[in-house]
Order: structure tokens, then sequence, then C-alpha cells
């Protein structure tokens, strides 16, 4: 499939990446926690999939205030997690595998432990020291505008002062523990110049970029008007923020093709039209296609979803980044099983409903929906980025009692959201043993018994395991070029449920409905074996991969 594209080939165009947490991945110690010792013990797991690199949540010294993404030092490794030396341990074997790493960067906040804000608290209103952060002075005793934490009540702490007296306010668009930077003040334009090439140095090949649409703000901090509706655009996707993105791009750009280096963004906005400037040319080099991840399970709405992405991507030549799943959503199988849905809490944020929704959930017709989205996303052009579990079929663990539950979603909503722990528990990998082979420690979050039956020694050895799929479409995917550059070609199917589309010698049908369909013998035979139990026909929520004979 040839490339359409005028700019040089890198590996994320057409990538499979592995999203690992570390906390939860794998624990070499036996302290409960995963660490990049369990990362390295278990890089085989990766590498079979077939996946082409590894993107590592926040693994810097940290409080854990927000598990990771408040961040006391980002020139570091957390201690529970290892050191620097097994940082370098692990890219050095990860890249002999030819895995390549890339890593998770936060800068629209960090800790409050961070040396910069422990000065910015014992400093004097006005002072360099504050002017790294977003301090106000107040309305009274009120905060300096209405601004709401996106983890619940006012993104405003009120400091007291050396003096002991009630001071000015910082802001934290999350927790209180994640002071805002001003990414107005050059210092840290600098700081973070040198965080990128401190790790650049060390052989990482990118970064995934937190809360990209969130770095700067309104410069006189207007208040939001709710009637406008939950989205701010005053805390969110300012223009000036696409500076910051020029400036990393240069940089990065700096260490020549050869390192082949990769900026992603997290970019939540309402109107998937407002990706394009973070994907100019010289900015970004990809932004997630939260789009389709947000879709119900229709033919209809995933199709526009991939037709909108692949319409961008024609505009400014950045592949897309699918994804179906990550660590701030419910896990795919849990979502597309919902059958009677909640409504969902008046202190939610923009995107929790759709994120994290509330409500009765099928775990078999969600286990088939999960299957069949994968063979659909597999199927597009670009890269894809894999959460750690869904490769073994893993549902959402909703039942975690309320004393166990760490997110900060769940406190600051008191217990109204449930938050992200349930798809945080720490993986399964045999059936027997303690805490399912993830370490010899009480894990810290506690797994169900219902774990042993997803194991990855168990669907080793099973042919028709989530596990194998994933296997076998990934290598099928490579082997077809099916993430290269090029064109979907839709497929007249004569059914509203269902929805096929062409890459080059590959056929992908998705069935959303009941019904069971009949593919035009024309379109191929099934590659895969259909995600449903017929051969030969799709039935419904299920999807099947076809190939001429010709081809």
């Amino acid at each position: 499939m040839s490339s359409t594209s005028p700019r040089p080939r890198s590996f994320w165009d057409d990538a499979v990446v592995y999203q690992l947490y570390v906390r939860s991945f794998a624990d070499s110690d036996g302290d409960g926690i995963g660490d990049l010792g369990g990362v390295i013990e278990r890089l085989g797991h990766i590498a079979g999939l077939g996946a082409d690199a590894i993107w590592l949540n926040p693994c810097y010294p940290s409080p854990q205030a927000d598990h990771g993404y408040d961040i006391a030092d980002y020139h570091g490794v957390n201690p529970d997690y290892g050191t620097l030396e097994t940082f370098d341990r692990l890219v050095a074997e990860a890249h002999a595998r030819g895995l390549r790493i890339l890593m998770d960067l936060v800068p629209n906040h960090c800790s409050e432990r961070h040396p910069w804000f422990a000065a910015a608290l014992a400093a004097a209103p006005g002072s360099p020291e504050r002017a790294r952060f977003v301090f106000r002075d107040g309305r009274g005793d009120e905060p300096p505008n209405n601004w709401q934490s996106v983890f619940g009540g006012p993104a405003w702490t009120r400091v007291t002062e050396p003096d002991g007296t009630p001071g000015q306010w910082y802001l934290h668009l999350f927790t209180r523990e994640q002071p805002d930077f001003d990414w107005r003040n050059p210092e840290v334009l600098a700081y973070f110049d040198d965080v990128l090439r401190f790790w650049f140095d060390r052989g990482v090949d990118g970064f995934r970029i937190d809360v990209c649409h969130g770095l700067i703000k309104d410069a006189a901090l207007r208040d939001w008007d709710p009637a406008d509706g939950s989205y701010n655009a005053y805390s969110w996707n300012r223009p000036e923020v696409h500076d910051i993105f020029r400036r990393w791009h240069a940089l990065a750009a700096g260490y020549g093709p050869d390192r082949d280096l990769l900026l992603v963004g997290e970019v939540w906005v309402p109107d998937p039209a407002d990706l394009d400037g973070y994907l100019r040319p010289d900015e970004l080099h990809q932004a997630f296609s939260f789009d389709l991840l947000v879709q119900p399970w229709r033919a209809g709405a995933l199709r526009g979803a991939i037709e909108r992405a692949t319409a961008r991507t024609r505009v400014h030549g950045a592949p897309a980044a699918w994804t179906l799943a990550n660590h701030d959503v419910h896990r795919a199988v849990t979502r597309y099983g919902l059958v009677r849905p909640e409504p969902a809490p008046a202190s939610n944020d923009a995107f929790a409903a759709l994120m994290r929704p509330r409500g009765e959930v099928d775990a078999e017709l969600g286990d088939r929906r999960a299957r069949a989205a994968l063979l659909l996303v597999l199927a597009l052009p670009g890269s894809v980025f894999l959460y750690q579990g869904e490769e073994l079929g893993l549902p959402e663990v909703q039942d975690l009692p309320d004393e166990a539950r760490q997110d900060p979603v769940f406190h600051r909503t008191g217990g109204l959201e449930k938050g992200r722990d349930g798809c945080r528990v720490p993986l399964p990998w045999t059936a027997d043993g303690p805490a399912f082979g993830f370490g010899t420690g009480v894990p810290w979050l506690p797994q169900p018994d219902w774990f042993a039956r997803y194991a990855v020694d168990v669907q080793e050895k099973d042919g028709t395991s989530t596990m194998q799929l994933y296997r076998r479409a990934i290598r099928a995917r490579r082997e077809l070029g099916l993430g290269a550059p090029g064109p979907v070609e839709w497929l007249e199917t004569g059914a509203d449920a269902v929805l096929a589309f062409r890459r080059g010698a590959l056929v992908c049908v998705v069935n959303t409905g009941t019904s069971v369909f009949t593919p035009p013998a024309e379109w191929g035979e099934d590659v895969l074996g259909s995600t449903g139990p017929a051969r030969g026909a799709v039935p419904g929520d299920a999807a099947a991969w076809l190939v001429s004979a010709a081809t």
C-alpha cells in the first residue's frame, strides 16, 4: 500500500503502541507495586503481541496524589519503580527487541512537592517564584474566578502566606496537589526544554503529552459561563498553546532524522476539527483520535468518526493515532457491554459520561463487540495504541470496595463518580499463585477472583482467546500493510447496521446489528476467522477480515 504523504516515513505512521501502566503491569520486588524491573521481565509478552513501541505512564518521582500525574522531579525515576539505571536497562533491552520507548510528559501541572512550588509557597506575592505558577489574589474571600476542577470542586486553593495570614490563590485544573504552571513564563518554557533533552539523551523515542490543550489559560482569567456548555473555553484550547508545540517540534527535529522522535498529544476538544491546529507540519506529529473511542456501537457513528479522522489526515498529513481504551476510561468490554445506562452525576466533567458510563453491563455482549472493534481499528491507516489488559479482554473491575479506591476523582466527587481505579487493577499473568502472577506481595489494588480466567497463561493455551486474536490480527495487519498511509474505501453493504471498507487487498466488515450478514463472494475469504461463531458470514456484534484469492 503506497504512501500518499510527501514526508519521509516515520515509525509512527503505522505503529502498534502498547500503553503500559507501570504500577499495575508486573511487580518484580514483591512490594505490591508494579515496577520497571517487572516491565523488563515481561517484555517478551509485549514483543509477542507484535507491538512496535511501549508508552510508559508516568514513572517519575511523585507522591502519587494522582498516581504519577503529580510529578515532583521530572529528571528522575520513582523509587517504587526503580532507578535511572533500571530505566536505562529497560530502554536498552526494549530497543534490542525492536521496541521503542515513549514516556508520558505532564507539562500542565506538577506536584505540590516540586521544589519550584515549595519555593513559591515560601515566597511573597508577585515574586519570580510565584510567577512560575498561576497565583492570583481572590475576590474578597472568594477565588479569582469560577473555574471548576476536572476532578470536582473549585479549581483554586488558597494558601497561607509565610506570615500566617490568608493569602493568594493558585490554580489547579485537577487536584489541589497539582498546581498548574504558568506557560507564559519563559522560565517554564526553558525548564521543559531541558526535560525533553534529558530523556531524549537517554534514548527515549518520544513523548505522549498529557493535557496538551490546557497549557495556556485565558490571560484575563475570565469567568466561565456554564450556559456556554460544559467545556470551559477560557481554560482549554487557547490559541497561544501552539507556540509551545512549534518549539518542541523544532527541539525534537534537532536530533536528526535518524532518531525519528515522536510527539503525540492528548487533546480533548469538543469539535474534532479543532485537532487540525495541533497537527500542522511544525507542531505535534500526532494527536489521539478520541472521537472513535467515544462513539456508541452503531455502524453510522463509527463510520462518521473514521471519516472525520481520515479527512483530517488528508488535510495535514499526520497519521491518525487510534485508541479504544486507556488509563482514564472504562475498559472497552464494559463500555461496549452497557445495556441500561444510568444518568451521569452532575459533578462529572465534560467527557466523564462518555469515558466512564454507568449502568448495567452485559459482559458477554461487551466481549463480542470489543473483539470486533479490535479488527475495525487495526484495519485503519495510522498507528494504534492498545492499553494493557485489553489484549486479555479484561472487563472493568466495578465492584472495588470504597476503602480500596485511590482515584482522586472518587474522593473529590464524594463517591458520586467511581473513577478510574477499575481499569488500573494489576494484571493477571497466571491463574494460580500469589496475585495471579503479578508479584509476591499484596497488590496495591485488589484483584477479583474472576481474574483467573483471563490470565495470560490460560489464554496462551486457548487458540480462540482474546490474546491469541490480538496476536493474529497484529501479525496480519503488518503483513497486509493495513496501517500504512492510504485511503479507506467504503463499500455498500445494504444494511444500516453493517459497515465495510477496503484497505488494499483487505475488506474489513463490522456488523453492529443482530442479524447475520453474508458478504459478497468477491470480497474474499475470511483470513482470521470471524470474531463471531460463524464462518463465511458475519454474525451480529462481530467482525471479519476478508482477502480475495485473486490478490
